[in-house]
């Protein structure tokens, strides 16, 4: 897994990228990526790919989102998810993305200039 810090002038955001699969699997993933971002960079905002995060996130009968979304709520911690949602079939998880992108806690957006806008 590959860090960088995006400076905008006005917030700090760590990037994550994963060239080589999954790196946010779980609620304790979510817990170690967010320790890690406030104690090694003292920042709260967080960028991921979606493909990065385990396929069962997106079905939210698995509870896997809730519980990882919780994790950042707790820790006062900003999560954006990079990808494309159009493929998404159900209609609850695109009521929860639509809601997510409404309180901006969470954000579900296509690109990380949409995401940095909405942070910043």
């Amino acid at each position: 897994m590959k860090t960088e810090v995006i400076d905008t002038g006005k917030i700090r955001v760590l990037d994550i990228k994963a060239d080589n699969g999954i790196v946010l699997k779980s609620a304790e993933d979510a817990l170690d990526i967010l320790a890690n971002a406030g104690y090694g960079y003292e920042i709260n905002k967080i960028i991921i790919r979606r493909e990065n995060i385990i396929p069962d996130f997106f079905d939210l009968k698995t509870k896997i989102a809730g519980d990882i979304l919780q994790k950042f709520s707790t820790y006062n911690g900003y999560l954006a998810i990079i990808g494309d949602f159009a493929d998404i079939q159900s209609k609850s998880l695109h009521d929860f993305i639509r809601e997510s992108n409404k309180q901006g806690r969470i954000l579900f957006k296509p690109t990380i200039t949409e995401a940095l806008e909405i942070f910043g």
